[in-house]
């Protein structure tokens, strides 16, 4: 049996599957994924292949950028997804998965504009950008 994750939004108008394993994750804390999320932002990027999403209608896109949009849920507001439009992955955000989701945090990025209301002291790798 080939390995899958399910999650999905706070109301459980979307609903995603991932088949594969999930990549260890970052966490992001650049101001618009702080701003997104309400905190950093933990994702892991899968083949959009890999993903199928149940309830798609009910996903809301903001587009961030020329080359970005981010996901959520139209009818609770749920951060789910990050998505680079031009390339051929998503980043799930890791607290829309069901347990247990068999990865851990693998490293820190953006840790330049982290907010000035935490540490980041788990000893794991950090990238300013």
């Amino acid at each position: 049996m080939s390995e899958t994750h399910t999650g999905g939004c706070l109301c459980g108008a979307v609903r995603f599957t991932v088949a594969g394993p999930l990549p260890g994750p970052d966490a992001c804390h650049c101001t618009a994924c702080r701003k997104h999320s309400g905190h950093y932002f933990a994702s892991t990027d899968v083949p959009k292949a890999a993903v199928a999403i149940e309830g798609e209608d009910r996903v809301g896109w903001f587009q961030s950028s020329e080359k970005v949009r981010r996901g959520f849920c139209a009818t609770c507001g749920s951060s789910l997804f990050w998505d680079p439009v031009f390339r051929d992955w998503i980043a799930i955000a890791m607290g829309a998965f069901d347990a247990p989701t068999g990865t851990r945090l693998a490293k820190h990025i953006f840790t330049a504009d982290q907010g000035d209301y935490y540490d980041i002291a788990d000893g794991l790798p950090q990238h300013e950008r």
